[in-house]
């Protein structure tokens, strides 16, 4: 490998998470992702139920409902009133390069009603006595997400769902958006042209600037579009693809394997990555940062990778495994069983959700079930109130087993236990939530 060849590794990894980012932006502008439809900048787009297969989004939920905002602070702040909500909500603010910069809801500003300022970078005027939230980024994500019990549950959702709104200062103003690519002929290249465009676009923090601006060797920091390169750069550049690719998909695979087997990976501080950019809601605290600007780099990378627009550990705790309890790969050709006595300790709620692998997308089933957690209806707890998930591919013919089965597909699978609003013994490591054990030999 070229030292050109190692840059551009290096590059992809870096601007891995701005690309993915942008490009689900667009598709919620364009043409919506799943339950959420369409919606214009500056505008919620609301799901109307659970998110279920037909939502193709990385580690989507199925315990919340969503409401999905793209912001673009071009045509200068928007304002947010959220209404006083009975359940646990959250509204986590994501910028363009995936740092998590902002949360309104129940943990971080309390379930009473609010008015917000959502400001572009560098702004300052007159908030009209509203609470600030100062955006690193031109564009932002909204991700908000409803605690929801049910389908009897969902009219309840809706209406509070309703009563959000967003009013641009200036609701004239015609949003920009997201700078369109011009095909550059293949998929890596197209890559490398959208990493090029939107990394000029959107300023990285002050910090990342130097980083970015050594990628001028390989030709990503002036106006020549990729297709345009001389060979050596593209050649650099898809091996860089090549590269960053496997580093990912080595660090997941690294972090599946846990320290013993069948051990859930803690992912506590996966997406502590933004050291810069501390509004309402986040904890500007050291246990909260990757220092380590290496280290910081790839783990971005592979959260964006495995979990995009997930939450900071505090807010939610997302521990998830691959293997059984004897080291073995997850898969449909068997059964299992998680026994989770006495259940994880939260604030809220926590549930096990089903991922087929390699996609991270929820596995289609018989019965509509994506997850099972302490607000599934219809569950058998134990005898000392613990409860007992039975996983695999077929019903099982236990009635207590099949009323608590968590369909698999049937290939290798991940499941991800979530603890919303995480009790401190999450938080420092005190509950670990036991392996996964083979039931059928």
């Amino acid at each position: 490998m070229t030292d050109l060849d190692t840059l551009a590794t290096q590059a992809y990894l870096y601007g891995f998470p701005l690309v993915f980012d942008l490009e689900q932006v667009v598709r919620y502008t364009t043409t919506g992702v799943g339950a959420n439809p369409q919606a214009a900048f500056n505008e919620f787009s609301h799901a109307r139920s659970l998110a279920s297969a037909a939502d193709t989004f990385v580690s989507i939920n199925n315990d919340t409902v969503y409401s999905m905002a793209s912001l673009d602070l071009g045509v200068g702040p928007v304002r947010l009133s959220v209404p006083a909500s009975d359940r646990y909500y959250v509204l986590q603010f994501v910028d363009a390069w995936t740092d998590n910069f902002a949360y309104i809801g129940t943990r971080g500003t309390g379930n009473g009603a609010g008015e917000f300022l959502i400001a572009p970078p560098e702004w300052e005027g007159d908030a009209g006595g509203l609470t600030v939230v100062h955006a690193p980024t031109r564009i932002v994500s909204i991700v908000g997400r409803w605690s929801c019990a049910g389908v009897d549950d969902l009219p309840a959702v809706h209406a509070l769902q309703d009563a959000m709104t967003l009013t641009p200062a200036h609701p004239d103003a015609v949003a920009a958006g997201i700078p369109s690519i011009i095909s550059q002929g293949d998929e890596v290249l197209d890559f490398w042209e959208k990493y090029r465009v939107w990394s000029q676009a959107f300023p990285p923090a002050d910090r990342d600037e130097s980083l970015q601006s050594s990628f001028a060797a390989l030709g990503l920091t002036g106006a020549v579009p990729v297709r345009e390169l001389p060979g050596e750069q593209q050649a650099a550049l898809r091996a860089g693809a090549r590269g960053g690719e496997e580093a990912i998909s080595q660090a997941m695979a690294g972090a599946a394997a846990g320290a013993t087997p069948g051990a859930w990976s803690q992912t506590l501080h996966v997406f502590d990555y933004n050291l810069d950019f501390f509004e309402v809601g986040t904890k500007d605290e050291p246990a909260w940062k990757i220092a380590d600007p290496r280290r910081r780099i790839g783990e971005r990378a592979v959260a964006a990778k495995a979990g995009l627009w997930g939450n900071h550990g505090y807010e939610a705790a997302y521990v998830m495994t691959f293997q059984d309890a004897d080291g073995r790969p997850l898969t449909g050709e068997h059964d299992y069983e998680l026994r989770l006595s006495p259940p994880p300790p939260v604030g809220a709620f926590w549930s096990v959700t089903m991922y087929a692998l390699p996609e991270f997308y929820l596995v289609d089933n018989e019965i509509d079930r994506y997850s099972v957690g302490d607000r599934t209806p219809g569950t058998v707890t134990d005898a000392d109130g613990g409860l007992t998930i039975r996983i695999g591919r077929a019903r099982p013919s236990d009635p207590d087993a099949a009323a608590n089965w968590l369909p698999a597909p049937a290939g290798t699978f991940r499941p991800i236990l979530r603890m919303y609003m995480p009790g401190d013994a999450v938080l420092d490591g005190t509950y670990a939530p036991p392996p996964i054990t083979r039931v059928d030999g």
